[in-house]
């Protein structure tokens, strides 16, 4: 390719990056408030939390974005920016999901912590700032790890807008030089190494907020280790006075 050319796909990851962070963001925003939320005590909060969780999870990001970029102007006669539509429209879908996430985590937090809040006569945000969250959220970010990776690959769905993503540049590289094997190889290992970094932060992450917590990160045992630690105890069993 041409340096014009790898300008250009340069550009699209540039925006793709954007994309990815602000709506992010606002999925992450989504996900705590909504999550919280369908743990109120009020079913009136509950139920309207669930609405939105169930609306969102049950509708196409694709026709989310045609709803809020061609559907949602003529409506009400205002007119977004193809970067903020996007941001909006996988915000606001991406955020259902993560809603369940915080949920889950929230409930798993084990049920003599609340009590223990409540003996202490914390009022209900003093029990979730100070003793719900900061034991649930460590428990939220390998699921949010993965969420991310998802709302990486659905930042391509913005390109049907016209808003020059990564992929919308590879696809106008491709119609350049009449060539789909080595363009589209290219954009997969672009968004592979986007998703290797990122896969790596939330780890670090992780392992941060679970030791603030004064727990060990949990080490995953090599093939190798498992392999001799089974060698050992068969051994061990098979010799004279080894099991009984």
């Amino acid at each position: 390719m041409t340096a014009g050319l790898w300008e250009l796909v340069l550009k699209g990851v540039w925006i793709t990056v954007q994309l990815l962070v602000l709506s992010a963001l606002l999925a992450a925003a989504v996900s705590f408030a909504v999550g919280i939320a369908r743990t109120h005590r009020l079913w009136i909060v509950r139920f309207l939390a669930g609405f939105y969780t169930e609306v969102f999870r049950g509708t196409s990001a694709l026709i989310m974005i045609f709803w809020v970029f061609f559907v949602l102007p003529p409506a009400f006669g205002w007119q977004l920016v193809p970067l903020w539509a996007g941001t909006l429209a996988l915000g606001l879908t991406y955020g259902a999901y993560g809603s369940e996430i915080v949920r889950g985590a929230l409930d798993a937090v084990a049920p003599a912590q609340r009590e223990a809040g409540i003996a202490l006569n914390f009022t209900p945000w003093q029990r979730m700032r100070l003793i719900l969250l900061p034991q649930a959220v460590p428990e939220m970010v390998p699921p949010f790890s993965n969420l991310l990776i998802e709302l990486l690959k659905g930042t391509a769905l913005v390109s049907i807008m016209g808003m020059g993503d990564l992929a919308f540049s590879g696809n106008l590289v491709r119609l350049a030089l009449q060539e789909s094997a080595e363009i589209y190889t290219y954009i997969l290992l672009i968004y592979f190494v986007i998703a290797f970094l990122l896969t790596r932060v939330m780890r670090g992450l992780e392992r941060k907020l679970q030791a603030g917590l004064g727990r060990a990160p949990v080490r995953r045992r090599s093939r190798l280790e498992v392999s001799r630690t089974e060698t050992a105890a068969t051994a061990g069993a098979g010799a004279p006075g080894g099991a009984r």
